[in-house]
């Protein structure tokens, strides 16, 4: 490669900035997720489930899911995930069930008492989405160019790793 054309390769300054920001503000808009989760189980007197693990409940709603499912699907951390489906069924939270086809691989699903942290934290998510609404801090419009931008870079990172390394 020459000289040249890794001039030519390389990010304008202006767009590299905005990646950076956009990279930074993923990282604290989850960090904040958590948190506002976090806070409203405290509030609520329920500390016994950790902003993670209630966010996992929600995610896995009604679906019954192997902990790879989740890994695939939630993109959570292998070793997070198996230590809070340990954590959500040593807790009562999540039913566990070997497969009788591949005794390796266990299926999960929601308890009634799991079901009802998926009920407080989508009731916190409805909660917050009538808020944005009626504020007009974010339209309906607005949010799904947001995602679809998202969901783009998504894309973008899963080919990286798919296909560079």
């Amino acid at each position: 490669m020459t000289i040249h054309a890794a001039v030519q390769e390389a990010p304008q300054p202006a767009f590299l900035a905005c990646y950076l920001d956009t990279l930074g503000l993923l990282e604290r808009l989850h960090r904040l997720l958590l948190d506002v989760i976090k806070d409203e189980f405290e509030r609520l007197g329920i500390p016994e489930v950790n902003a993670v693990q209630a966010l996992l409940l929600f995610n896995i709603g009604e679906a019954e899911v192997t902990a790879g499912e989740l890994k695939t699907r939630g993109y959570y951390q292998g070793s997070n995930v198996s230590y809070n489906l340990r954590k959500l069924v040593d807790g009562g939270y999540m039913h566990h069930e070997r497969s009788t086809i591949d005794r390796r691989s266990v299926r999960v699903r929601l308890t009634s008492q799991g079901r009802e942290v998926r009920d407080i934290v989508a009731t916190l998510f409805a909660r917050h989405a009538e808020a944005i609404e009626m504020r007009g801090l974010i339209g309906c419009l607005t949010a799904e160019e947001t995602n679809t931008t998202l969901r783009r870079l998504e894309r973008y990172w899963t080919d990286q790793i798919r296909y560079i390394y």
